[in-house]
């Protein structure tokens, strides 16, 4: 082709371009225009590309006149454009359709799950008293889960918990892979790889095999936290756990402490609140006790210092373990906890 005719191919197609783009009255005809005319492989952006064939002192003025042909296109498409958006905002006021005056629609926002909010809570409550927040595996050992727990093959104390092993096989043919059962294997975990002084708390999800009702759920959260360092005595973990409760529950809360038994603690203890229903009285949220259990806790057992080689003799320590979901239920006044998780927005705005 040659300079002469490339040149009145550009002009051409500029022209008829023009002429096609006055008639058209929609975004959708008016973006075909643009992919016809102005798009990588058509109109006269493919007509640009054969500059380069011509000769040398052609194609200054050859390419100019095409750079101006498509700046004119683009720039009618944009006018266009706006006049057929106009056009359309005007056909839908007249008939009754839409008010550009009214204020937008509100976007919707999103807030926190109960159960995140409370977990925050919960960890933020203790790092205030000088704890550090970690978190572990979910799939566990059964050296972490158990063994190292002062929970060993065999134990009774396995029966407490409703175990999900995992289908895998190690050279003994036994399982010791599980979805754990408790966030307690951090206490390992964290001791194994750290010297005393230990201040942690271990949030996270957790595993049991059993039937779903009002008050368990096959999965749920769990804290846990452990102290360890010299000196550390039950009045230690008295205080903590009493300043926590107020911190959650209120400054006027009061802290019952029972005996209970946990493998990993000696001694093992249970911690209530009074109600906050009734005060004490009795009613049915305390199940006329006065009284809501929140926790267990306890003095970590020699055993477990010595499975982690610290000395029984020189350190002590303290762990506890709390429900998130049930501290949830008892902060807002819920009834059952596969409310958390049935994903009811009727459910989950009130919060």
């Amino acid at each position: 082709m040659t300079p002469e005719e490339l040149s009145q191919a550009i002009a051409e197609t500029r022209d008829n371009a023009l002429r096609e783009l006055a008639s058209l009255a929609s975004p959708e005809a008016l973006e075909r225009w643009r992919t016809t005319y102005l798009g990588r492989s058509s109109g006269i952006t493919s007509l640009l590309r054969k500059v380069s064939s011509l000769p040398v002192e052609a194609r200054p003025e050859v390419g100019r006149l095409g750079n101006q042909a498509r700046s004119l296109l683009e720039e009618r498409l944009s006018q266009r454009e706006e006049e057929v958006k106009g056009g359309v905002l005007s056909a839908l006021g007249e008939a009754g359709r839409i008010d550009v005056t009214l204020p937008g629609r509100p976007l919707m926002i999103g807030r926190l799950h109960p159960i995140t909010r409370t977990l925050r809570e919960i960890c933020q409550s203790f790092v205030t008293m000088g704890f550090q927040v970690v978190e572990g595996p979910e799939v566990e050992w059964d050296r972490y889960n158990f063994e190292l727990l002062n929970i060993p093959k065999g134990h009774a104390a396995r029966d407490m918990w409703s175990t999900l092993w995992v289908d895998y096989e190690d050279e003994q043919g036994e399982h010791p892979m599980l979805l754990r059962t408790h966030t307690s294997p951090m206490q390992i975990r964290v001791m194994e790889n750290a010297r005393p002084p230990v201040r942690v708390v271990v949030p996270g999800r957790c595993y049991r095999y059993e039937a779903t009702d009002a008050t368990h759920e096959w999965h749920f959260y769990q804290v846990e936290g452990l102290a360890v360092d010299e000196g550390i005595t039950f009045a230690h973990l008295k205080g903590t756990l009493y300043e926590f409760a107020r911190r959650i529950f209120g400054v006027e809360r009061r802290v019952r402490f029972r005996c209970d038994y946990f493998p990993f603690v000696e001694p093992g203890v249970e911690m209530a609140i009074d109600c906050f229903e009734c005060q004490g009285k009795g009613c049915h949220v305390c199940r006329d006790t006065g009284w809501i259990e929140i926790l267990g806790a306890g003095m970590v057992h020699p055993r477990v210092l010595e499975n982690v080689g610290y000395d029984p003799r020189k350190y002590t320590g303290f762990a506890f373990g709390l429900g998130v979901e049930r501290v949830a239920m008892l902060k807002y006044g819920i009834d059952d906890i596969r409310h958390f998780y049935a994903n009811d927005l009727r459910f989950l705005r009130q919060f």
